[in-house]
This record gives structure tokens, C-alpha cells and sequence, in this order.
């Protein structure tokens, strides 16, 4: 066999298996998908607002710092639980990107991390998986809010 001849129907048969992925690959419109990130998201944070409502209202003598950090504890383990009972899937796959805002999304992937390789032991499995997800979390972070800083920081620099 000539290697042309090879190298042709090495084309066709990328055609056809690019022609079924495209025809199997669910079509999603960015609007509906930013839309329905936004209700995600959003309906978080009015669940986080109303969970530091209730403490505020039932612990008046609490202050704001202590009603932000008992909120912050609550979506978490809620966030967990849900990971731990496979409801957190469920949301991810409706509400995309507003299933992973910095607290409960960060919660998710942690648990979801440690839930992956407990079979490997609570050492060298759950315990340092947990971890795995920490760096890339940080890294993100600080890229973002630098680069957030930069725009904020020219902003002000061209209003001014």
C-alpha cells in the first residue's frame, strides 16, 4: 500500500468521525446557558442572604463578621452534603458556571476530589486528593483578582 492511499483514508474516516461528533454533540446557546448560570448563581446567594438574615435575626448580639463566617460555614456543608448525595451534579449540569461561585463551588470540588479516591484509603486517597484541588483554586484566584486590580486600576486612572 502506497502511503498516499493511507493518508487519504486516514482523512476520510477523521471526515466522517468529525461529521458524528458534530451531529451527536448537544447544541447549547450561550444566552440560555449564561441565563441559566445567572438564576444558579444568583439563587445561591439569595439562599446565603437569607441563611445570614436568620442568623442575624435570631443572634442579634452576633456581629457581622461572626453572622459572615457562620453563613460561609453553613453553604459549605451544605455544599458538601449536596456533593456527597449527588444533588450538586444535578445543579452543575443545569447552572453551569453559577454552580461554582468561589465558596460552595470550591466545597464542591474538594469533597468531590477527597469522594473520588477514598477507595485508596484515608491517607494517601481522600486525605491528599483533598488537597489536589487547593493550587489550582489559588492560582486562579490571584490571577483573576489581578487582573480585575489592572482594569479597576486603569479605570480609575482614565476617569480621574
Amino acid at each position: 500500500m502506497s502511503e498516499e492511499w493511507k493518508s487519504e483514508g486516514v482523512i476520510r474516516r477523521n471526515d466522517r468521525y468529525s461529521k458524528y461528533v458534530k451531529a451527536i454533540t448537544p447544541r447549547t446557546g450561550m444566552f440560555t446557558s449564561m441565563m441559566k448560570a445567572f438564576a444558579i448563581g444568583g439563587l445561591t446567594c439569595l439562599i446565603g442572604e437569607g441563611i445570614g438574615d436568620i442568623i442575624s435575626l435570631s443572634f442579634p448580639d452576633l456581629s457581622t463578621d461572626m453572622v459572615g463566617a457562620y453563613t460561609s460555614m453553613i453553604l459549605v456543608t451544605v455544599a458538601i452534603l449536596f456533593t456527597g448525595l449527588g444533588f450538586y451534579d444535578v445543579i452543575a449540569r443545569h447552572g453551569g458556571a453559577g454552580s461554582f461561585l468561589p465558596i460552595t463551588g470550591f466545597a464542591n470540588a474538594m469533597s468531590s476530589a477527597a469522594l473520588e479516591f477514598k477507595s485508596e484509603g484515608l491517607i494517601f486517597g481522600t486525605s491528599s486528593k483533598l488537597f489536589n484541588v487547593v493550587g489550582p483554586v489559588v492560582v486562579n484566584g490571584v490571577v483573576w483578582s489581578t487582573l480585575a486590580g489592572i482594569i479597576r486600576y486603569l479605570i480609575m486612572l482614565f476617569t480621574v
